[in-house]
């Protein structure tokens, strides 16, 4: 969306009402922040914190994404390799019954979660990854410090152990998280706005996806008017 579309939305509502908004959290878009600014003039912008650990997932995401990559053309010249000797190839099966591929592809979701909310299968899939992948344990524990900073109550606290993980990131030397952090520094000091009162929009970001799931069920939308006009009558 352009940013003139929202501001030009939101600027209906008067302007001493807007003058009442302290605090407007949102992601790391541009044109969002940009809005904010403008039409709520003296509210504190907060870049919410599912947005930036989201983006750190990520980065972690892509090492494990960039190794199941390699695996698949290693398994492809494996397989042509196997044709011209004329034997039929057989994939490497791991203690667990995965292929390294398969170990890849269904370790998504072990990244995402905690080791304490791992299930018996899921502790074994990850030992098995980060003795096979080892920067991809270095990876997920970096990962697990810079979530564990949003547990700090204090801002200054807060604040030293950002800057402490940027160091980190330093001597990791990992690309992806290296661009994870300029991102933060850019953000930084909207990101730190959070401590202050650890104000989120889950709330929206909830109901937004309701509004996708609603909008995918039926298949795309057609007529804009009647299909407001459906979520006002469910969801109002």
């Amino acid at each position: 969306m352009k940013s003139q579309d929202i501001i030009s939305s939101i600027e209906r509502i008067s302007l001493d009402k807007r003058k009442q908004v302290k605090e407007v959290t949102l992601d790391m878009a541009n044109n969002m922040n940009l809005a904010a600014k403008i039409c709520f003039p003296n509210a504190k912008i907060v870049t919410d914190r599912f947005h930036v650990v989201k983006l750190v997932i990520e980065a972690l995401q892509h090492i494990r994404i960039q190794h199941r990559w390699k695996v698949i053309e290693q398994e492809n010249k494996a397989i042509e390799e196997a044709k011209k000797q004329g034997i039929k190839y057989k994939s490497i099966v791991l203690s667990n019954g995965d292929t390294k591929k398969q170990l890849l592809a269904r370790s998504r979701y072990i990244l995402v979660k905690k080791k304490k909310d791992w299930t018996e299968n899921q502790k074994k899939r990850a030992q098995l990854l980060f003795e096979i992948y080892p920067n991809i344990e270095k990876a997920y524990k970096h990962t697990l410090e810079f979530r564990s900073i949003y547990e700090e109550k204090c801002k200054i606290r807060a604040k030293q152990r950002f800057e402490n993980w940027f160091e980190d990131t330093k001597e990791l030397n990992i690309k992806n998280f290296n661009i994870a952090t300029n991102t933060i520094k850019y953000h930084f000091q909207t990101i730190l706005n959070f401590f202050d009162n650890r104000n989120t929009n889950a709330n929206a970001e909830s109901f937004n996806s309701k509004i996708k799931l609603f909008r995918a069920n039926l298949r795309g939308v057609r007529d804009i008017k009647f299909f407001l006009f459906r979520l006002e009558k469910l969801f109002a």
